[in-house]
């Protein structure tokens, strides 16, 4: 047996001394003490990730146009020594990308198609008219889950909802079934350009339901308005004030607050009823997205209500 496969019966923390334990197995004291050194610092770096991934959720959930650059110069004013390639990576594993326009955001597959976004300027007057979804990052106090959901843009009612600890398409695929096996099928499904939501596993599962699919326009922050709402309600609501340590307590928190977000909280949008009730009558909801660029003048005057309402409900959900 190797030096290096012996080295492996040290431990640190046991009763007898580590140069005891490296004497009795032949193993130099310089490896034991260059592989704890090496963990040692592992750790402090894991621990440090670990800090400045729950202050990017904060700060990316309040603001979701900043990019790693604006992300950077917040963490130095909180004071830590961060360069953007570090805070590119920590974004990147978040699945975070600012909303602007620009070089090395958010990437579809090249592989997959990318559909139109079919919804500017539509007014959603039904429930099941449109469903969107989209995926979140929340943080635990040792690591991190990836939060994905499906609401109704009539009632904002979340339909599905699944988490995991990786970003795989495999759990949106089982997100969507669940809701379209329970709530029937949506007229437009939209999503963003995620590789989860372009998957031909996703998509076709749109196709065999004969939905249309609609996807967001690069860096058009509104067409998916009332998921990146939802997902601060929901981190601002009970994530954050929860403190979840792992997935089994994520999952029974979340179950409890998308049953009271569904059946109890009042929605303003919604004339302060709940987004079950106005989903199961149909009467109260409705959404409109405008487009600011291209609409035309008369256009853009039909669809100024639907705006303010948009803004007002980012202001006050």
């Amino acid at each position: 047996m190797s030096p290096a496969e012996r080295s492996q019966w040290i431990e640190q923390g046991a009763e007898m001394p580590l140069a005891m334990q490296c004497e009795l197995a032949s193993v130099p004291r310089s490896w034991i003490y260059r592989r704890l050194e090496a963990a040692a610092r592992q750790q402090c770096l894991d621990e440090e990730d670990l800090q400045l991934r729950g202050l990017i959720d904060e700060e990316y959930t309040n603001r979701p146009f900043y990019g790693s650059r604006r992300m950077v110069v917040f963490l130095r004013g909180r004071g830590h020594c961060v360069n953007r390639k570090r805070v590119q990576r920590l974004m990147r594993e978040m699945g975070l990308a600012g909303m602007a326009p620009g070089p090395a955001t958010s990437k579809p597959n090249p592989e997959h198609k990318v559909y139109p976004y079919l919804l500017r300027g539509v007014a959603v007057t039904r429930p099941n008219q449109v469903w969107s979804t989209d995926i979140t990052y929340i943080r635990l106090a040792r690591g991190f889950a990836y939060l994905v959901a499906i609401i109704d843009w009539y009632s904002r009612k979340v339909l599905s909802w699944r988490i995991s600890n990786s970003m795989d398409a495999s759990f949106c695929v089982d997100c969507l079934e669940d809701a379209l096996r329970h709530h029937g099928t949506p007229e437009v499904f939209n999503s963003d350009q995620g590789s989860q939501f372009t998957s031909k596993a996703f998509t076709d599962v749109l196709k065999r339901e004969a939905v249309s699919i609609s996807m967001d326009g690069r860096g058009r922050a509104l067409d998916n308005i009332f998921v990146e709402l939802l997902w601060r309600n929901v981190k601002y609501e009970d994530v954050y004030l929860k403190g979840y340590a792992n997935m089994a307590e994520l999952t029974l928190g979340l179950t409890q607050y998308f049953a009271f977000y569904n059946a109890e909280r009042p929605h303003q949008a919604l004339g302060y009823q709940t987004p079950a009730s106005v989903y199961s009558a149909g009467v109260g909801g409705g959404a409109l997205i405008v487009d600011r660029f291209g609409d035309s003048d008369e256009e853009q005057k039909k669809s100024n209500a639907g705006q303010r309402r948009a803004a007002e409900e980012m202001d006050t959900a």
